[in-house]
């Protein structure tokens, strides 16, 4: 299954600027998605990160592959209109900078769940070489109102 823009809002509850992910390019609901993020300059976060020399933060790369991996379990029915949470990053490594024009494919499997909370291994990845994996631990609740 492939989501649009609209259909990824439709899953997650991030907006801008803090939805990370544009478009999905598959997805297997409670088993796996691939995302595409396009970094540009125009970024809020270049600002700061760091002037004169542009970096996408790793935390922020780190975030694109949760929302990669939380589109896969919010796809679920019995989990439309809850709320993936980040519980935890092990495994973290960086290996090369995110800069504007990047376009990163974003891979996230879910490898174990246990009730409402698992595990997932993910991974970015620009120009076919890997800039990050890490894997990725969640809980899956009821969005508060």
């Amino acid at each position: 299954m492939k989501l649009t823009i609209d259909e990824i809002r439709e899953i997650l509850p991030h907006r801008y600027p803090f939805l990370l992910i544009d478009r999905v390019e598959e997805c297997e609901p409670g088993k796996y998605a691939r995302a595409i993020k396009c970094v540009t300059a125009n970024e809020p976060f270049f600002a700061g990160h760091f002037p004169g020399y542009s970096v996408m933060p790793g935390v922020l790369i780190l975030e694109a592959l949760a929302q990669t991996g939380a589109v896969a379990l919010l796809s679920e029915p019995e989990n439309r209109g809850k709320i993936a949470l980040f519980g935890g990053v092990k495994q973290a490594r960086f290996r090369a900078p995110v800069v504007p024009g990047d376009v990163l494919t974003l891979e996230c499997t879910l490898t174990r769940r246990m009730g409402s909370v698992g595990r997932g291994e993910a991974s970015a990845s620009s120009g076919g070489a890997v800039v990050c994996a890490a894997e990725l631990s969640f809980a899956v609740t009821d969005r508060q109102t």
